[in-house]
């Protein structure tokens, strides 16, 4: 009888034994893998579930294994809209740096992911998620997927084809408005993404991102576990290669609604964020005297590059006194402001992306037009 009980006791020690090791064998070999699926044949799909950026209930935008969200210093207007901003990349595979100033080269299957909503639409004063925009890396350059979501948030179809939604919402300072929302076409995708190449004597368009530049990127944000640089951030995710020096304080955007910084610095952050990628040398705007871009505004030359004192030329149909792209001290008297002041599609800045004045922006460049000297 003692014997069996001993001989009982041995196997279930050496059951525990064994079964112990194996589950600590399974835990150190068990890796996790992302979800995410981008099938380069087969994108853009027809839902945007279909990718698996999202883990859970869609509408919460909780990001996959391995889908980073990003925020660059200074945001696009957009009709007041807030955003979610994410980044996929195939496993093993990284961005390269081309400096700071430039869109960083992600690699083929990477995706960005730009979810566009507003928190408290009227009269519930409930978030609504309207668009969701992907940009993804094919072998022969970016494609764009525009999604749009229902009205029950649960989930978003491809749409290219472009469209309106009449909202009524509350802004960040509980202000009222109405918006005639544009869910954008590809055509207008296309005018803010444009890249114009010279290969071989001949003009090549390509498209390209936006605010995935290094100086928009080199700040603190708070991931919810850590707050950690953004570039740190991606390296360590694996997403980029660490081979080169972050942008110096001077080459870094800032948040241009920041009051505490420098005016001029803010307003150069504001231009390069909703105006250079179509005032630069390859840009859909090339053709205008405006290098609006964050490098291009400083130095000597960054006056005249912002218009500053630079007559206006081949604009027909505009009051004679917006002489000048940019009048020091005279808002009234600067085609620019005007431009970014006005809701008349035949004479709005930008072209795209907006359907209201940004107020907020309007008087940010109103009191640095005002700051300026009279022109010689």
């Amino acid at each position: 009888m003692k014997k069996n009980y001993l001989q009982a006791l041995l196997l279930v020690f050496t059951l525990t034994i064994f079964s112990s090791c194996s589950d600590n064998d399974d835990e150190e070999s068990y890796t996790p893998v992302s979800p995410v699926v981008v099938d380069l044949t087969q994108v853009p799909y027809p839902k945007l579930s279909d990718y698996h950026f999202f883990e859970g209930d869609l509408k919460n935008l909780t990001p996959s294994l391995n889908v980073i969200p990003y925020e660059p210093a200074s945001i696009l207007f957009s009709d007041y809209a807030h955003k979610k901003r994410f980044v996929w990349m195939p496993e093993g595979t990284k961005a390269t740096f081309n400096g700071d100033d430039k869109i960083l080269e992600l690699p083929v299957g990477a995706a960005i992911i730009k979810n566009f909503y507003y928190d408290k639409i009227q009269p519930t004063d409930t978030p609504l998620i309207i668009e969701t925009r992907i940009m993804i890396r094919k072998v022969d350059g970016w494609i764009f997927a525009d999604y749009v979501w229902n009205d029950d948030q649960t989930e978003a179809y491809l749409d290219l084809n472009g469209s309106y939604k009449q909202l009524t919402f509350k802004d960040d300072n509980n202000v009222v408005r109405n918006v005639n929302y544009r869910i954008p076409s590809e055509a207008q995708c296309i005018v803010c993404h444009k890249y114009k190449q010279d290969v071989g004597g001949q003009e090549v368009t390509t498209f390209i991102p936006i605010g995935i530049k290094p100086q928009n990127l080199n700040f603190n944000y708070n991931y919810g576990n850590e707050t950690k640089n953004q570039l740190t951030k991606w390296i360590e995710q694996g997403y980029l290669e660490n081979n080169f020096a972050f942008p110096t304080p001077e080459h870094t955007t800032i948040n241009y609604s920041d009051a505490t910084q420098p005016l001029e610095k803010r307003v150069r952050s504001y231009f390069d964020i909703n105006c250079a990628h179509c005032h630069k040398e390859t840009g859909h705007c090339d053709y205008r005297p405006l290098r609006l871009s964050f490098t291009e505004t400083g130095g000597v030359n960054g006056h005249s590059n912002m218009g500053v004192c630079v007559p206006t030329v081949d604009m027909q149909d505009f009051d004679p006194e917006l002489s000048n792209l940019i009048t020091p001290s005279k808002p009234s008297q600067s085609m620019l402001f005007f431009r970014i002041n006005t809701t008349n599609e035949s004479y709005m800045m930008p072209l795209h992306g907006r359907s209201l004045i940004h107020d907020e922006g309007v008087a940010l460049i109103e009191e640095w037009i005002n700051s300026l000297q009279n022109c010689p």
